[in-house]
């Protein structure tokens, strides 16, 4: 059966050592931070119920029911999710776009654009060090 060449990725994946996995992972987690704070700065102030509810979710967890985007799912390994909305919130996408009575108020994408390349560089810096190290020890 043809799974896209998804078990060659895996298979590639689980070839990498364990504490080099760790270093990315960490720095992923580190970086959805950075993040998700943007965020809460750029998130209007009405009740804080949407800022409190921009959650971080580690690699290996499931996001929160009713989450955007796209929901409650399972975050893959070595990787961190930034959510916004929940089982109470439901609304974060009408202050994003707006509504045909309320102007938008953007405040997930730009924190997404603002972060999104130095923390790719982040990431792949911490697991260039965690190779580095682990050539030297």
């Amino acid at each position: 059966m043809d799974d896209g060449g998804l078990s060659k990725l895996q298979a590639r994946f689980a070839a990498i050592p364990k504490d080099v996995q760790d270093a990315g992972a960490r720095s992923a987690l580190k970086q959805a931070e950075k993040m998700a704070a943007t965020m809460r700065a750029l998130a209007p102030e009405v009740s804080g119920d949407l800022k409190r509810s921009i959650e971080v979710t580690p690699g290996g967890r499931s996001t929160p029911a009713y989450s955007q985007p796209g929901g409650s799912s399972v975050v893959p390994t070595n990787a961190a999710a930034v959510t916004v909305g929940n089982v109470d919130v439901r609304y974060p996408h009408l202050v994003e776009y707006g509504t045909v009575k309320a102007p938008a108020h953007p405040f997930f994408w730009p924190a997404v654009r603002l972060h999104n390349k130095k923390a790719s560089r982040a990431i792949k810096s911490a697991i260039r060090r965690a190779v580095k190290k682990r050539g030297t020890s």
